[in-house]
């Protein structure tokens, strides 16, 4: 299950990120999103977890959790659908 983790410091880390998953699982990647111009981290991020039921526990668990002085979200991350603007761009609806 790929999930989405927003409302990171940008002082998170990868291997912070993956850290908190790893305690719920195992974990296929992890993905911080870097702004290409200043090379820092966006504040989100994609993990996936190759077990649904340890996902949902990770997701559960970490949701509204402080991370660096940020409570971040966590949630299954969604695919737009054939009609969106991008068929293969994933994003988190609300």
């Amino acid at each position: 299950m790929k999930i989405l983790v927003r409302n990171l410091s940008r002082e998170t880390t990868q291997a912070e990120l993956l850290a908190l998953f790893r305690a719920y699982g195992d974990v296929q990647y992890c993905n911080l999103v870097m702004d290409k111009v200043t090379g820092k981290t966006k504040g989100f991020g994609f993990v996936e977890m190759p077990r649904a039921g340890e996902a949902r526990a990770a997701i559960k668990s970490l949701n509204y959790q402080e991370v660096g002085g940020n409570r971040i979200r966590v949630k299954k991350a969604e695919k737009i659908g054939a009609s969106g603007p991008d068929k293969d761009s994933e994003v988190s609806h609300s």
